[in-house]
């Protein structure tokens, strides 16, 4: 039984991904044309590699459907609930680096802390009528840092892209996002809370605690060798 690795199909997570496993001793290129998502790994046998967007990893290592995935570290923490109960950290690999925080209006300036949040989003529902709007496609990750941090009078909208500009669109007074310089945020006149970085993300290695392990586990125990990586109990 082959180890399917799931890596990032395209873009620089896919080429930072290629190089990292490439400085330890382990060859991975894509094959066939653009499309077909297909590759091949030397270096090492029985691993079978698998082109997925970033975004799939987390579901794919949840399901067992790959052993190894290799993602954003918000990736996992959002998509899947327990993460640490259906995936092992194996490897920070030290690049696609990116902090989400909270950001504001740059007009709020009475608004510098969570603190500032809570006490503003209350004083806008009693203002407005409803709740203030933090416009994120991170929401599980969003929600459990506002609710570990006392912020309750709030609504998450769903933004699945160009979240920077929900605030200037009206279609939110707040935003939740990765940023990796501000200077979308800037140009966008926010500004990030003194205390409001939820997750400093970074591409990691992770293990599928579901996947079938079997005959996996001797490729596995082969491969963590060659990059250099301790296993956890259970694998």
């Amino acid at each position: 039984m082959m180890l399917k690795i799931g890596v990032p199909s395209k873009g620089r997570l896919m080429e930072k991904t290629f190089d990292w496993f490439g400085a330890r001793g382990v060859t991975m290129q894509r094959t066939g044309n653009e499309r077909e998502y297909s590759g091949a790994v030397d270096g090492i046998a029985g691993v079978e590699l698998v082109l997925l967007s970033a975004g799939e990893i987390p579901r794919e290592l949840a399901a067992g459907r790959i052993h190894l995935g290799v993602t954003g570290s918000d990736l996992v923490r959002d998509k899947l609930a327990d993460w640490e109960v259906q995936v092992a950290e194996l490897a920070p690999l030290g690049f696609g680096h990116a902090d989400l925080i909270i950001a504001v209006p740059d007009a709020w300036i009475d608004v510098d802390t969570l603190d500032d949040l809570d006490a503003a989003a209350g004083a806008f529902r009693a203002a407005h009528g409803f709740r203030l709007r933090i416009a994120t496609k991170y929401h599980r990750l969003v929600r459990e840092f506002l609710t570990a941090q006392g912020v309750a009078d709030y609504q998450l909208v769903d933004s699945q892209g160009a979240t920077e500009g929900t605030v200037k669109n009206l279609t939110a007074e707040a935003v939740a996002d990765i940023t990796s310089t501000g200077e979308t945020l800037r140009a966008n006149h926010l500004k990030i809370l003194s205390d409001g970085l939820v997750h400093q993300s970074q591409a990691t290695l992770y293990a599928a605690r579901a996947a079938d392990w079997s005959e996996a586990g001797a490729v596995l125990r082969a491969l963590a060798g060659r990059l250099g990586v301790k296993l956890p109990d259970g694998f």
